[in-house]
């Protein structure tokens, strides 16, 4: 028999002074070794197993009137219940969304839509630099969503000539953007 439970048989004042030793001693016995049990439970983690034990020895004292008091039935009856609560908070977790902080208010970036109408002045701008043959076919192709041979039908020139004209259209509209900084 554990020395320290070994003396728990002597009759105390009240049956709550008994628990309420019983519970201090049995924290004092089998506090550490089974805090060093449950963080292996936990994966090492600490405040986790740090509740878990608190949690088991608080049933404990709950149910301390029904225990038996051999070291051996105590332990075990320990392992069991810290196991358990391990697992209720293991399923806890998995059911219920991971907490987050929400962000402050100063961090978050509203989108506004200027960086978007700045780029399209631009572009715009740029467009009006090209030839009005160039232009006519961008437009066609990319601004009204076009093929080549819609557009070629639509402007009155062959598909070459579209594909052609598109071609060296882009390629000025891109050295006019880079110019301005816009494309990379």
């Amino acid at each position: 028999m554990c020395p320290v439970l070994g003396h728990l048989d002597g009759r105390f004042e009240s049956a709550d002074a008994e628990a309420e030793h019983r519970i201090a001693v049995l924290y004092q016995e089998f506090g550490g070794p089974l805090l060093r049990h449950v963080r292996k439970s936990t994966g090492n983690d600490l405040q986790w197993a740090e509740d878990v034990v608190q949690e088991t020895i608080v049933r404990a004292w709950r149910n301390s009137a029904r225990l038996q008091w051999e070291p051996s039935l105590i332990w075990a009856w320990l392992l069991t219940v810290a196991r358990r609560i391990v697992i209720d908070g293991r399923r806890r977790k998995s059911v219920r969304p991971q907490e987050v902080e929400p962000p402050e208010v100063d961090m978050m970036s509203v989108p506004d839509g200027s960086e978007r109408a700045l780029s399209a002045m631009v572009v715009a701008d740029a467009l009006r630099s090209l030839s009005e043959e160039h232009r006519e076919v961008i437009e066609q192709t990319y601004l009204r969503d076009r093929t080549i041979s819609e557009a070629a039908e639509i402007l009155g020139i062959p598909p070459g000539t579209v594909k052609s004209r598109l071609y060296y259209g882009i390629r000025a509209l891109r050295e006019l953007l880079r110019d301005k900084g816009v494309a990379g």
